[in-house]
Protein backbone atom coordinates (compact mmCIF):
# COMPACT_ATOMS: atom_id res chain seq x y z
CA UNK A 1 0.00 0.00 0.00
CA UNK A 2 1.31 3.44 -0.95
CA UNK A 3 1.80 5.93 1.87
CA UNK A 4 3.10 9.47 2.28
CA UNK A 5 4.80 10.20 5.60
CA UNK A 6 5.77 13.74 6.58
CA UNK A 7 8.32 14.88 9.13
CA UNK A 8 10.13 18.02 10.21
CA UNK A 9 7.43 20.23 11.72
CA UNK A 10 7.73 21.96 15.04
CA UNK A 11 7.88 25.24 16.92
CA UNK A 12 10.15 27.99 15.62
CA UNK A 13 10.61 31.69 16.33
CA UNK A 14 9.77 34.33 13.71
CA UNK A 15 12.62 34.62 11.25
CA UNK A 16 13.66 31.03 11.81
CA UNK A 17 13.80 28.07 9.43
CA UNK A 18 12.38 24.58 9.17
CA UNK A 19 12.71 21.81 6.61
CA UNK A 20 9.80 19.49 5.96
CA UNK A 21 10.21 16.09 4.36
CA UNK A 22 7.64 13.76 2.83
CA UNK A 23 8.58 10.25 1.79
CA UNK A 24 6.45 8.00 -0.38
CA UNK A 25 6.64 4.28 0.35
CA UNK A 26 5.12 1.11 -1.03
CA UNK A 27 5.12 -0.50 -4.45
CA UNK A 28 5.44 2.62 -6.60
CA UNK A 29 5.70 2.66 -10.37
CA UNK A 30 5.91 6.43 -10.83
CA UNK A 31 5.22 9.74 -9.10
CA UNK A 32 3.92 12.78 -10.95
CA UNK A 33 3.60 16.22 -9.36
CA UNK A 34 4.35 16.53 -5.65
CA UNK A 35 2.83 19.36 -3.62
CA UNK A 36 2.75 20.96 -0.22
CA UNK A 37 -0.51 22.38 1.12
CA UNK A 38 -1.24 24.04 4.43
CA UNK A 39 -4.31 24.69 6.52
CA UNK A 40 -4.47 27.22 9.30
CA UNK A 41 -7.21 27.13 11.95
CA UNK A 42 -10.49 28.42 10.57
CA UNK A 43 -9.11 28.70 7.02
CA UNK A 44 -9.31 26.65 3.86
CA UNK A 45 -6.48 24.42 2.79
CA UNK A 46 -4.20 26.27 0.37
CA UNK A 47 -1.52 25.19 -2.08
CA UNK A 48 1.90 26.35 -0.93
CA UNK A 49 4.19 24.91 -3.61
CA UNK A 50 4.37 22.20 -6.22
CA UNK A 51 7.08 20.48 -8.23
CA UNK A 52 6.78 18.37 -11.36
CA UNK A 53 8.65 15.14 -11.96
CA UNK A 54 11.02 17.15 -14.14
CA UNK A 55 11.73 19.69 -11.40
CA UNK A 56 9.61 22.68 -12.47
CA UNK A 57 8.26 24.58 -9.48
CA UNK A 58 5.47 26.97 -8.56
CA UNK A 59 4.83 28.87 -5.35
CA UNK A 60 2.04 30.74 -3.66
CA UNK A 61 2.73 34.48 -3.67
CA UNK A 62 2.80 34.51 0.12
CA UNK A 63 5.87 32.23 0.27
CA UNK A 64 7.84 33.24 -2.84
CA UNK A 65 11.43 34.04 -1.98
CA UNK A 66 11.17 32.35 1.43
CA UNK A 67 10.21 28.72 0.71
CA UNK A 68 11.91 26.26 -1.63
CA UNK A 69 10.41 22.97 -2.79
CA UNK A 70 12.66 20.19 -4.05
CA UNK A 71 12.49 16.45 -4.61
CA UNK A 72 14.75 13.42 -4.69
CA UNK A 73 13.27 11.03 -7.23
CA UNK A 74 15.59 8.20 -6.18
CA UNK A 75 14.22 8.44 -2.64
CA UNK A 76 10.61 9.25 -3.64
CA UNK A 77 10.84 12.23 -1.30
CA UNK A 78 9.79 15.86 -1.53
CA UNK A 79 11.14 18.62 0.70
CA UNK A 80 10.02 22.08 1.71
CA UNK A 81 12.73 24.40 2.99
CA UNK A 82 11.07 27.26 4.85
CA UNK A 83 13.15 30.33 5.71
CA UNK A 84 12.29 33.65 7.33
CA UNK A 85 9.18 32.11 8.84
CA UNK A 86 6.36 34.39 9.93
CA UNK A 87 3.52 33.85 12.43
CA UNK A 88 1.09 33.69 9.51
CA UNK A 89 2.90 30.57 8.27
CA UNK A 90 1.52 28.70 11.28
CA UNK A 91 -0.57 25.79 9.97
CA UNK A 92 -0.73 22.07 9.48
CA UNK A 93 1.31 21.26 6.39
CA UNK A 94 0.22 18.38 4.15
CA UNK A 95 2.11 16.55 1.45
CA UNK A 96 0.21 15.51 -1.69
CA UNK A 97 1.25 13.57 -4.77
CA UNK A 98 -0.12 11.84 -7.83
CA UNK A 99 1.26 8.31 -7.59
CA UNK A 100 0.90 5.32 -9.84
CA UNK A 101 1.36 2.12 -7.83
CA UNK A 102 2.91 -0.91 -9.48
CA UNK A 103 0.13 -2.63 -11.40
CA UNK A 104 -2.33 0.14 -10.63
CA UNK A 105 -3.71 3.47 -11.79
CA UNK A 106 -2.55 6.93 -10.78
CA UNK A 107 -4.34 8.28 -7.72
CA UNK A 108 -4.07 11.25 -5.40
CA UNK A 109 -2.35 10.54 -2.09
CA UNK A 110 -2.12 12.66 1.07
CA UNK A 111 0.16 12.60 4.07
CA UNK A 112 -1.11 12.81 7.63
CA UNK A 113 0.02 16.41 8.13
CA UNK A 114 2.70 18.00 10.28
CA UNK A 115 2.21 21.03 12.54
CA UNK A 116 4.32 24.13 12.00
CA UNK A 117 4.02 26.84 14.65
CA UNK A 118 5.81 30.17 14.33
CA UNK A 119 5.75 32.07 17.59
CA UNK A 120 8.01 33.96 19.96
Amino acid sequence: QVQLVESGGGLVQPGGSLRLSCAASGRIFSINDMRWYRQAPGKQRELVADITSGGSTNYADSVKGRFTISRDNDKNTVYLQMNNLKPEDTAVYYCNAGIRPSGGWTSDYWGQGTQVTVSS
